[in-house]
């Protein structure tokens, strides 16, 4: 941690610590924000950190090998199914371990993504990192990472409903083979998709949805919070509600 986030974190750790509200200082770089919450909250006493909890017996993770697992990849980086199969210039599928816990769905490639073939590259997917870190998980190991759309759309626009159609039944097998024990939507997007809603992703947040009998927490996106770094508190209260879920508490 930096001397400047170090002292702040101390300074809001001494305000939780008074009763006072706690707050997020403007000016922060996003590792420093994440950092910042992650020193300002206490982990419960004898808490486990979440990538150290057992696997259950019966868990049906699946590895890179797994035919069936190859072939929706191969489908995937072939498919023509709309028109953003015409102006994309790579399939980003996913990332991450297909044998994780935590499955993190957030919306559609953008431009890093569409040149590397990876979700969540850039910034905005080391702040994601970041967030995962602090709650002691991450891509290499304990989280399986990728979008709803495997295309980047034009500029970064919204879906049309008719893409959405067409990749739901990449997103749908991904889930039932990976297999996840919780599912992290990052974004409104995803969030919205997920648990079949139209609120506003503010209304939504700080709720255990479930999604085919899978946990399902939300929370805002990583390149949304780049723009709000008021919205950090928020996102770290969501990251302790998944920790929670993750630790069965």
């Amino acid at each position: 941690m930096s001397g400047r986030a170090g002292r702040l974190a101390a300074y809001l750790e001494q305000r939780r610590r008074m009763g006072e509200p706690g707050f997020v200082p403007e000016g922060l770089e996003p590792g420093e924000l994440i950092t910042l919450l992650s020193a300002s909250a206490e982990r419960p006493a004898g808490a486990p950190a979440a990538s150290s909890r057992t696997v259950p017996a019966g868990r049906r993770g699946i590895t890179i090998g797994n035919a069936d697992y190859e072939a929706l990849r191969e489908t995937a980086l072939g498919c023509t199914r709309c028109r953003l199969s015409d102006g994309r210039k790579t399939v980003v599928f996913s990332d991450g371990n297909p044998s994780a816990r935590l499955m993190v769905i957030g919306e559609a490639p953008g431009a890093h993504e569409d040149e590397t073939g990876l979700p969540f590259v850039g910034q905005a997917g080391k702040l994601l990192d970041l967030m995962l870190a602090s709650v002691d998980l991450s891509r290499t190991d304990s989280v399986y990472i990728c979008n709803v759309l495997k295309c980047r759309p034009p500029g970064n626009r919204n879906p049309l409903p008719d893409e959405i159609e067409s990749c739901t039944p990449l997103l749908k097998r991904q889930i039932e083979l990976v297999s996840p024990e919780v599912i992290m939507a990052v974004g409104s997007f995803a969030a919205q998709w997920l648990t079949e809603s139209t609120k506003a992703l503010g209304r939504l947040r700080g709720t255990v949805y479930g999604y085919h009998g899978v946990p399902l927490v939300v929370t805002y996106h990583p390149a949304a919070l780049l723009r709000n770094p008021g919205w950090s508190r928020p996102v770290w209260d969501d990251l302790q509600l998944l920790r929670r879920v993750m630790d069965g508490k």
